[in-house]
């Protein structure tokens, strides 16, 4: 399974050249190509990929928008992103059953709720290819059934939203927003992932120095004995 990182960056609007396009992550398997997520950045551009297929997390423009045109490629996303996703032309529709292993083009699918967001309910993927396994939460605050989730997980990729500081909401009963990676390197050392890779970063690590956001990085999973890489656009790794 190859994982290739179109884009690093979240909802925010500085952008670098490292982390410039909406994040979205390309498995490849066996010649096939599953595109996860297609923000507005891609409206106009992702067709050149040629993806067999593409998966959707949720609705948010950043990770969905992109399709507002409609796509060459069947699309597939839980219930609750399709109830939610009122603006994109997309004809040829599949259901992902949340917490149900779904195979798209060779590549199984587990859909976990995670929470986010009220107003477009996200998940967060399991991915399955061959011995390979990943899981793909670019946004999250936490992940319901996680220990399911992350269970034999070679690899976590997660939410660059905010380092260490809060950047949960209330909404009602409802919270809202975006564990810390601090947290999720937690997360990494309980369910016993040995490696994390950090993307939908914020505007802390794109503004910032990443040279010392790495350090910083590097030093905060080190204590929860787990070795992490910052994602940026282009970025590729081979998983056997």
């Amino acid at each position: 399974m190859k994982l290739t990182f179109l884009g690093t960056r979240g909802e925010i609007e500085a952008r670098t050249r490292r982390h410039r396009m909406h994040s979205s992550l390309l498995v490849t398997h066996r010649g096939k190509k599953v595109m996860i997520d297609c923000g507005l950045d891609w409206l106009g551009k992702f067709e050149r990929l040629r993806p067999n297929a593409i998966v959707l997390s949720h609705a948010h423009p950043d990770h969905a928008w992109g399709l507002k045109n409609g796509a060459p490629c069947p699309v597939f996303a839980p219930q609750r992103t399709w109830r939610t996703l009122k603006n994109c032309k997309i004809e040829d529709r599949h259901l992902i059953k949340e917490r149900a292993p779904t195979k798209i083009c060779g590549i199984t699918f587990e859909a976990f709720p995670v929470e986010h967001s009220i107003l477009a309910p996200a998940v967060g993927f399991r991915v399955n290819a061959g011995r390979a396994c990943v899981f793909y939460g670019p946004d999250l605050l936490f992940i319901h059934g996680r220990s399911a989730a992350l269970k034999g997980v070679q690899i976590y990729i997660g939410d660059g939203a905010t380092l260490t500081r809060s950047f949960v909401r209330k909404r009602g009963d409802n919270l809202i927003g975006h564990a810390p990676v601090r947290t999720q390197f937690t997360w990494c050392a309980r369910e016993g992932i040995p490696r994390a890779i950090i993307t939908h970063c914020g505007s802390e690590i794109v503004t910032g120095d990443e040279s010392k956001i790495e350090k910083r990085l590097r030093a905060m999973a080190f204590k929860r004995g787990v070795k992490v890489a910052l994602a940026y656009d282009g970025m590729r790794l081979t998983l056997p």
